[in-house]
């Protein structure tokens, strides 16, 4: 059954792969037994992770990209694959939100500036996905092998109060995630998503977590909607990231929606 979940040989890039949940899956996928390409523009934090990886007995480099920037992803695909091989696997990690984005607690939707709308797309759903699943994918259809795994969200499904951008933004990266699904099923390359729950993580945290550790009033919201009554750790995103990725693992499944969320989706009231 190991052999299933043994990603030796195959080339992986993860953007977002120099924040807590990207670097998590970078992770993941090196002691799966991948080479890992880390792009994101912090050479500092990349190269951090790119150690901490070799430490670990993986294999990995960083190579700086702007996600938002065709020429600069063009750029750091090359670069991949001159090094390393071409890509087999591509993590759509990068993305957030922003405060221009969002409505208030008592706010205005109708106020909400069409200005901060399109940052928050062109963060998640254009360079976050668009951008690398086509200069990417590219290659990967051209080759005729490939697995693309896009970072949904829990508000793809079941968009959250205030965050009214974001939440339309993530479920537009799960609906291009399905559309490329099916353009692609028969060119060799798998799309799918994941969906985490909340983790704590550098854009979050503070929505969640007060500075001594308790819970906001969010935070203990969004605990009471969950079954298992915690938030989840990015390592427990691994297994998800790693089965979409092999193809021995998951060679039949593409335009799916891995959910990996503690219950709370399950939770209607």
């Amino acid at each position: 059954m190991t052999n299933l979940f043994d990603l030796t040989g195959e080339v992986a890039a993860v953007f977002g792969g120099t924040g807590v949940l990207g670097g998590a899956m970078a992770d993941a996928l090196a002691a799966a037994g991948a080479t890992v390409a880390v792009l994101g523009r912090s050479e500092e934090r990349g190269t951090e992770r790119v150690k901490a990886i070799q430490k670990a007995g993986g294999k990995a480099i960083f190579v700086s990209a702007d996600a938002m920037s065709p020429e600069s992803l063009t750029k750091a695909r090359d670069q991949i694959i001159a090094k390393l091989g071409n890509v087999t696997i591509l993590i759509n990690g990068a993305g957030g939100n922003k405060p221009e984005g969002t409505v208030a607690p008592g706010g205005d939707f109708c106020k909400l500036s069409l200005e901060g709308w399109n940052a928050v797309f062109d963060l998640n759903l254009v360079g976050g996905t668009l951008f690398p699943c086509q200069i990417f994918g590219e290659k990967m259809v051209a080759a005729g092998k490939g697995s693309i795994i896009n970072i949904a969200s829990m508000s793809s499904v079941i968009p959250l109060s205030r965050v009214v951008a974001y939440s339309a933004s993530k479920a537009a990266v799960l609906n291009l995630t399905m559309w490329l699904a099916r353009e692609w099923a028969t060119k060799g390359v798998r799309v799918n998503a994941i969906s985490p729950g909340f983790f704590p993580a550098e854009q979050n945290r503070r929505m969640l977590l007060k500075d001594d550790g308790t819970y906001t009033e969010r935070g203990q919201a969004i605990i009471g909607h969950t079954p298992m009554g915690r938030f989840g750790t990015a390592e427990e995103l691994a297994g998800a990231v790693v089965w979409l990725a092999s193809q021995r693992a998951s060679g039949f499944v593409t335009g799916q929606n891995v959910v990996v969320d503690g219950g709370f989706s399950s939770v209607t009231i």
